[in-house]
């Protein structure tokens, strides 16, 4: 982050532009001025109209301090850009290209640091593609407010980095799929943490977990998964975060997040989480967001409906939009649990239910005799399944809750140890 914020101005179609200003401010800039101009669809040529333009361009000439970018709250066409930058002779960025430019600052990983990349350049191919016309139409430009390019080179320089990092993303998420197979075989249950940006997932991470993952309140704080072990559980758990939903973002970039994402898809459960104490019309609109994205991703698994931050409000509005959701069926019959992470509230009720969610746990009950070995493999059943009870007398008797894969395990290790499964 630089000391000194950046200056600039939003434009946009509609009054609501509280989430495009939390965007722009977390890449440190200042809004200096917001331009509305109300219409149901963008001006073909510019987006606003040509009177508006000249209002920012005004604007822009006669204000005391620089103003660095112009953040229009929308989508762009590639001519319009080129237009609007020409026109204001100022850099222009769309809300997209405003959440890319947060994504290249928050990935601190390779793979985020990748699927960023693949992001950027399946965004600039189309305005790419606007600046070949437009060059030989006998225009001149820069590529997006960068300096200048050899263009035609450059486009075919996309594609051969694009097919790259495919390749990169793919041998990545295969090794985590190795991983995660593993984790399955070893009796681990996959648990993923999801929802809108800065919802809490980060911070529900750490308390679940009693870890102490760095949290930041900034949109967007992970784009990488992040993985640890529940704490106090009858069975072994892996919760993972994963990077945090936001309004119409379009299908590739969900693509390019594919091997993140996916650590949702194959989990067991899914917590979905929300923060309670937003405004109704941005709770909703920010759950059925999650929703989608969810319904995009092919989760089959149980979606868990976590409302975190009802330290800041009353019972009275967390009954109230509990009711909505399910008068509205935006719940679909799925469990729904309030709590706050940051005075620890109602954890215990939450382990409760993610354990009743996970999938079938079979019991068993098996003997061992009482030697070296049988010790050995006790401590290890106690770390891959629930022992509900234990006695010793001529044999050591054991009542296990765990998955189907784990119980045959078990079963085939107490018959080496001499032992026998009772049922």
């Amino acid at each position: 982050m630089n000391d000194k914020k950046k200056n600039a101005a939003i434009v946009s179609l509609s009054d609501e532009v509280s989430e495009i200003k939390q965007l722009a401010e977390s890449l440190d800039y200042h809004i200096v001025e917001t331009f509305i101009q109300h219409r149901k669809i963008p001006d073909v040529n510019s987006y606003v109209g040509s009177g508006k333009v000249e209002e920012i361009k005004e604007f822009i000439e006669n204000h005391d301090e620089d103003v660095a970018l112009i953040i229009v709250d929308g989508k762009l066409k590639p001519s319009q850009w080129f237009i609007l930058e020409k026109k204001l002779n100022v850099e222009v960025y769309d809300r997209l290209r405003l959440i890319l430019a947060i994504f290249r600052e928050r990935a601190d990983r390779k793979e985020a640091k990748l699927q960023v990349r693949l992001a950027e350049l399946q965004y600039e191919k189309p305005f790419v593609r606007e600046l070949i016309h437009r060059k030989r139409g006998g225009e001149h430009p820069g590529l997006m407010a960068g300096g200048e390019y050899q263009v035609d080179d450059y486009f075919e320089m996309i594609k051969k980095q694009m097919k790259k990092i495919r390749g990169d993303l793919k041998q990545i998420c295969d090794e985590r799929g190795i991983r995660r197979h593993h984790r399955h075989t070893g009796g681990f249950y996959l648990v993923s943490l999801a929802g809108y940006t800065n919802a809490g997932k980060s911070s529900l991470l750490n308390l679940l977990s009693n870890e102490k993952v760095k949290v930041e309140e900034r949109l967007f704080s992970t784009l990488s998964t992040t993985t640890r072990k529940i704490y106090n559980t009858n069975v072994p758990i892996l919760l993972t975060d994963t990077v945090g939903f936001i309004q119409n973002l379009p299908a590739w970039i969900i693509d390019a997040f594919h091997s993140t994402l996916e650590e949702i898809e194959v989990a067991d459960v899914v917590l979905l989480v929300v923060d309670a104490s937003e405004k109704k019309e941005d709770f909703e609109k920010k759950l059925k967001t999650s929703l989608d994205e969810l319904t995009e991703l092919g989760v089959n698994s149980p979606i868990v409906i976590v409302l975190n931050k009802i330290d800041l409000i009353s019972k009275e509005e967390l009954n109230t939009k509990i009711e909505y959701l399910k008068e509205m069926r935006l719940a679909h019959y799925r469990k729904i649990v309030p709590i706050s992470v940051k005075n620890k509230e109602n954890t215990d009720v939450l382990l409760e239910v993610i354990n009743s969610s996970l999938p079938h746990l079979v019991k068993t009950t098996i003997q061992l005799p009482i030697n070296e070995k049988t010790q050995s493999f006790i401590s290890w059943i106690y770390e891959k399944a629930h022992v509900s009870e234990i006695s010793y007398g001529e044999h050591v008797t054991l009542s296990i809750k765990c998955n189907t894969k784990i119980k045959s395990m078990i079963v085939s290790k107490c018959e080496e140890l001499n032992g026998f499964a009772l049922n």
